[in-house]
C-alpha cells in the first residue's frame, strides 16, 4: 500500500529540483540486436549488407571496435547487460531459458531500467526479454514502466517447447520461403506488460512492431526523460520481414533481415530529429552475441574474428557497437576495452547519481570512453562458457583461453594466449613459448572467478 505525505514545503522543494534536473538529464536508447556478427555492419566493413541508418550513428558518434558481451548466448548476455555483473554472480551463467524453465533474474537485482526510473525516467522494454516468462520476471517487475515483446527466442513454443519444424539451415530456407510459417509452424507468444496478446505472434511484423511502439512511447514521454530498451529478436533464426520488402531468395535471408532493422532504426533517428531530441538522448546499438555460422546464410559474418555464437573466442563475444549522444565526438573509433556490464555503471556517471551501496557489480565506468577523455578504465575482462565455467581471462592485448577436452581431465586442456593486438583471428597460439605468463594469467582467472563464486546471489524461482 502506499504511504500518503502532506505536502510541505521542503517537499516542494525536492520536487522543483528533481524537475529542474531531469530537464537536463539525457534520454537513452539501446537497441540489442540477436546474433547479430561482428562483420554485419557496413560501418565494420560489411560489403554485401547496407546499413546506413547505423553507419549513421557511427558518423555522428563513436564506433567501438573492443566491445564484448560477458557471454555467447542470449540469457546470461542479457542478464549482464541489465545488472552490470557477469552472468554468474546473479545467478543467470548456465546456458538460455526455455518456455519450460522454472527461473529468471530476481526482482531483488537493481538494473539499468531501475536506475532510470529512480530519477523519474520513463521507462519501456520493446522486443526480445529472454530472463524469464513467468510475470514475477517480467520487465514490469524490473523496472519497466511498460512491456511489449515475446519472453523468449523467437524459435521457441509456448508452452513446452514441443512441436517446432525442422531446424537447420535446410529447414530455414523452406521456413523463408513460405512467409506465413510464422503463424502455422510456430507457437512464440507476443506479451503487452505481464500477458500474452498473440499466440503466435506474426514475426513478420515484430521488428517494426517494436519500433513502432518505441517510437509512439517517445511520443508520449518526450517532455520528460525517458529510457527506451529495444532488444530485437532479429536476426535470430528463424528469420523474418515484412512480405512487402522481402526477398525470395534465401541465400539472402540474413542481409534482408538485418537491412530491414536498420531501416526500423532510420525511423528511430528520424522521430529524434523531428521532435528536436538528436542532441540530448544517446543512442546504443550493439547485439547479444556473435553469429551463429552453422545457421549458414540464415546467420551472420563474425568478420575477421574467429568463431561466433556460443564460443569464447572473440567471435562469440567481440561485438559491433555505436554510440552517439551527448558529449560524443562524431566520427570517432574506440579501441579500447569496454563491455556490455559497464553501462549501467556509465550511465549511472553520466545521470549523477550513484548505484546503490552494497551491491557488488562488475561493471565499471567507462564515460571516459564516450567523450575520449581519460585513462581507459578496463584493463581486464573474463570469460564465461555458454554453460557458465570459466574459460579465459584478457589483460590489456592478451588473452588466454584454457579449453576442456571432452571426456579429458582438466590437466589435458587445451592452452590458448593470444596477443589480440596482433593477432585479432586468434591464430598464433603463443601459450608453449610464454609458460611463466600463462601461469600468472591462469591463476587471476581462478582469482576472480573465485570471488564470484563465492558472492554469487541467488535466481528467482517458481515456486
Amino acid at each position: 500500500m502506499k504511504k500518503l505525505f502532506l505536502l510541505s514545503s521542503s517537499w516542494c522543494i525536492s520536487v522543483f529540483a528533481s524537475v529542474f534536473a531531469n530537464e537536463n538529464r539525457p534520454n537513452v536508447i539501446l537497441i540489442f540486436a540477436d546474433d547479430q556478427g561482428y562483420g554485419d555492419l557496413g560501418c565494420f566493413g560489411s560489403t554485401k549488407i547496407k546499413t546506413p541508418n547505423i553507419d549513421r550513428i557511427a558518423k555522428q558518434g563513436r564506433k567501438f571496435t573492443s566491445f564484448m558481451v560477458a557471454s555467447p548466448v542470449c540469457t546470461p548476455s542479457r542478464a549482464a547487460l541489465l545488472t552490470g555483473c557477469y552472468p554468474k554472480r546473479v545467478g543467470m551463467h548456465q546456458h538460455v531459458l526455455f518456455p519450460s524453465s522454472k527461473k529468471g533474474l530476481n526482482p531483488k537485482e537493481y538494473t539499468m531500467a531501475d536506475h532510470f526510473k529512480s530519477l523519474g525516467y520513463a521507462t519501456a522494454c520493446f522486443g526480445k526479454w529472454h530472463l524469464g516468462h513467468h510475470k514475477e520476471v517480467l520487465p514490469t517487475s524490473h523496472g519497466f514502466d511498460t512491456y511489449f515483446g515475446i519472453p523468449y527466442s523467437n524459435d521457441m513454443n509456448h508452452p513446452d517447447n514441443k512441436g517446432k519444424p525442422k531446424g537447420g539451415h535446410a529447414g530455414m530456407d523452406i521456413l523463408w520461403a513460405d512467409p506465413e510459417s510464422t503463424l502455422t509452424k510456430w507457437k512464440t507468444p507476443l506479451f503487452e506488460n505481464e500477458k500474452i496478446i498473440e499466440l503466435p505472434v506474426d514475426q513478420r511484423t515484430i521488428t517494426r512492431r517494436c519500433t513502432q511502439k518505441s517510437i509512439d512511447f517517445i511520443k508520449a514521454n518526450h517532455k520528460t526523460p525517458f529510457f527506451v530498451y529495444i532488444p530485437h529478436s532479429m536476426p535470430h533464426i528463424p528469420l523474418y520481414v515484412p512480405d512487402e520488402v522481402r526477398d525470395p531468395d534465401p541465400q539472402n535471408a540474413y542481409f534482408n533481415t538485418i537491412e530491414h532493422i536498420d531501416t526500423e532504426v532510420g525511423r528511430l533517428l528520424n522521430t529524434l530529429d523531428e521532435l528536436n531530441l538528436t542532441e540530448k538522448t544517446y543512442v546504443i546499438y550493439t547485439t547479444d552475441n556473435g553469429p551463429w555460422l552453422s545457421f549458414r546464410h540464415h546467420g551472420g559474418s563474425a568478420g575477421p574474428l574467429r568463431d561466433g555464437k556460443g564460443t569464447t573466442f572473440e567471435g562469440g563475444q567481440r561485438v559491433p557497437c555505436v554510440m552517439r549522444g551527448p558529449g560524443i565526438t562524431a566520427g570517432t573509433e574506440c579501441s579500447n576495452l569496454m563491455s556490455t556490464i559497464d553501462l549501467l555503471p556509465t550511465f549511472a556517471s553520466i545521470t549523477g547519481k550513484s548505484l546503490p551501496e552494497g551491491i557488488k557489480i562488475d561493471g565499471v565506468d567507462a564515460s571516459s570512453l564516450l567523450t575520449g577523455d581519460g585513462n581507459p578504465p578496463r584493463s581486464e575482462f573474463i570469460y564465461y562458457t555458454s554453460r557458465g565455467e570459466v574459460e579465459g581471462i584478457r589483460q590489456e592485448n592478451w588473452k588466454l583461453l584454457i579449453k576442456k577436452r571432452k571426456g579429458k581431465s582438466p590437466q589435458d586442456s587445451e592452452v590458448f594466449l593470444f596477443d589480440l593486438k596482433k593477432d585479432l583471428g586468434e591464430r598464433n597460439n603463443l601459450a608453449s613459448k610464454k609458460a611463466n605468463f600463462v601461469s600468472k594469467m591462469k591463476n587471476r582467472m581462478i582469482q576472480v572467478d573465485a570471488e564470484i563464486t563465492k558472492n554469487a546471489r541467488a535466481p528467482w524461482f517458481a515456486e
